[in-house]
């Protein structure tokens, strides 16, 4: 396994020689009582009870290898590296069957925390340029354990899609003096077409140019860069943990599966990143990004970056405003 960048599109593209399932066929190794068949984890809560509730450990298949250093090398002008990063896996829940859309505030929130902690961690790490927190909920989006999780990668790269959102960022702010998604946010809250939800201090919307049929961005109201620096006590874990469990039930009504992304601060402390992004704390702005999969009712695709959407981020948001959020399974 090692990792190739794209000359053209300056993408860098995991390359592997055959994969096989993380479970094989196994009884889930998530499951409380298989933790001895699992990797040492790397976070816990509570610390060092049998009874947790939330862990974070190494992927059992893991894309990444946190050992060494990239090893970076060409070949005439193509670049290569070793698969540096780290790869874990979030297990939100000891039940199997709990999604984390129907779980408890509390739990939820206890989520966030994992995840503000370990992007912490990881960005002590002066190899790794980027951190990524992301969740593929049903087979159709690529869940490849049934148990509730959130995958967490850090790397050497900023991925390129994040990369354009950073630089585009920091555009208009050169231009304006004013964060992108600030201004997009008042003018979402004032026009009121394609809002979802919010309260005084997260908003969720189907943005203008939305890349498929429901695709909803949770944001906080107020400028904020980093999640893992906004998201650092336990009050605002709670406040978002509701707000988050909300949008994900409403958009769960109208597709089971989909994509979660979250797009935070790149890691400024890491090698070759000094002096890239000096108004970062400015004109970057923390935001979770929700990407339904649709089966067929809607069209959808990419092309070259091009994206076709038959359902307008309209009409969307206002279908995903009238559905009530189910209440929770159990706490």
């Amino acid at each position: 396994m090692e990792l190739r960048k794209d000359p053209i599109t300056q993408s860098w593209v995991i390359q592997v020689d055959g994969e096989g399932s993380p479970t094989d066929g196994r009884e889930c190794p998530l499951c409380p009582g298989h933790e001895s068949s699992c990797p040492q984890n790397v976070y816990e809560y509570p610390y060092g009870s049998p009874d947790w509730q939330v862990r974070v450990i190494p992927h059992l298949k893991p894309l990444y290898r946190i050992e060494g250093d990239a090893q970076r090398r060409a070949e005439g002008l193509y670049d290569r590296m070793r698969n540096l990063g780290a790869h874990e896996i979030v297990i939100e829940h000891r039940d199997h069957n709990l999604p984390l859309a129907m779980q408890s505030d509390e739990n939820v929130a206890h989520v966030l925390r994992a995840y503000v902690t370990r992007i912490r961690e990881l960005k002590g790490d002066r190899r790794f340029r980027y951190v990524t927190v992301f969740r593929n909920q049903g087979r159709e989006a690529g869940q490849d354990l049934a148990h509730p999780h959130s995958e967490i990668t850090a790397t050497p790269f900023v991925p390129r899609r994040v990369a354009y959102e950073l630089r585009s960022a920091k555009q208009y702010f050169r231009l304006k003096e004013r964060c992108l998604l600030c201004d997009i946010i008042s003018q979402e809250l004032n026009q009121q077409v394609r809002t979802v939800e919010w309260d005084d201090q997260f908003m969720a919307f189907c943005p203008f140019a939305s890349r498929v049929p429901y695709e909803t961005w949770v944001l906080p109201v107020s400028h904020h860069a980093s999640f893992e620096e906004h998201l650092a006590t336990w009050e605002s874990q709670l406040r978002l943990a509701r707000f988050l469990k909300s949008v994900l039930r409403r958009v769960g009504a109208v597709a089971p599966a989909h994509h979660l992304v979250l797009l935070t601060t790149p890691n400024t402390n890491a090698k070759f990143e000094k002096g890239n992004w000096e108004t970062l704390m400015d004109d970057s702005h923390w935001h979770f990004e929700i990407l339904p999969v649709i089966p067929s009712q809607f069209k959808s695709y990419g092309l070259k970056e091009v994206y076709y959407n038959s359902l307008l981020p309209e009409k969307a948001a206002a279908q995903l405003r009238n559905i009530e959020p189910a209440a929770e399974a159990r706490a």
